[in-house]
């Protein structure tokens, strides 16, 4: 099953590597992490850590990894290259993981090209790097989950700027569950119980202990099944399209 899973994802990555598009991801990234992290409040706090990387994460990543991810099935579907995909002896679940796992090295990519600014707080101060390397664990999982649904996203459309605002959207709702606001519209109409767990479903509710140093179960648990849950309807959804047409 890897064996073709990784040939899938070798082409995707081949593909990003090769695109000028995916060099412009990567600067606008590394651009507004750098600008944003060490503004003059950094300095004026006089702490050299990054927590203010850490706390734009769920913002950057709104807008990067479903620019990313919108290309992923509605790219194959719009030129029609899905059909040759399937014409090879991979299966609907193996692309699915491929392709999966190619974005998320991409973004892993970009993730590691902000070390300097873990260099640059080691050469001013004395930060918890220990802290700093769970930050940096919560930040990947968390890219996964706005991967996940960009990908299924990227799989009931053939539109790639349709697949980027319906991804917005939704990681939108998933970031944003457990503001206080949100919650006070809400909890007009939903009972506590259903309250609870719409602010359980918040990607930074459990990015929140991993920026701090600590990693719970509860936190790794939602992460894997929310990621594993979308990755499983996107491969539904596709498999129920194969055979549909």
């Amino acid at each position: 099953m890897m064996n073709t899973a990784l040939v899938v994802m070798k082409r995707e990555l081949r593909g990003y590597f090769t695109t000028p598009l995916a060099y412009v991801f990567l600067f606008v990234f590394l651009f507004f992490a750098n600008f944003m992290t060490f503004r003059s409040p950094f300095f004026e706090a006089r702490q050299a850590d990054l927590r203010v990387f850490f706390d734009l994460l769920p913002v950057l990543f709104l807008f990067l990894v479903p620019a990313i991810g919108m290309k992923l099935w509605a790219e194959e579907r719009k030129s029609g290259t899905i059909e040759v995909l399937f014409s090879l002896p991979v299966t609907v679940g193996r692309a699915v993981m491929g392709k999966f796992i190619a974005a998320w090295l991409f973004i892993a990519v970009a993730l590691l090209l902000t070390f300097p600014m873990v260099i640059t707080v080691n050469y001013l101060g004395s930060p918890d790097n220990w802290v700093i390397a769970a930050g940096y664990i919560g930040g990947l999982l968390l890219a996964g989950c706005y991967l996940a649904v960009s990908m299924f996203c990227s799989s009931i459309t053939a539109n790639p700027v349709v697949s980027f605002i319906l991804s917005v959207v939704i990681c939108s709702l998933f970031v944003f569950a457990d503001y206080p606001s949100v919650l006070l519209v809400l909890e007009s109409f939903l009972s506590a119980a259903m309250l609870e767990a719409v602010e359980n479903l918040s990607f930074v509710l459990h990015f929140e202990s991993l920026r701090r140093g600590v990693i719970e179960f509860r936190d790794m648990a939602f992460y894997v099944l929310f990621i594993t849950g979308w990755v499983l309807a996107t491969a539904v959804w596709i498999n129920g399209r194969r055979e549909a047409g």
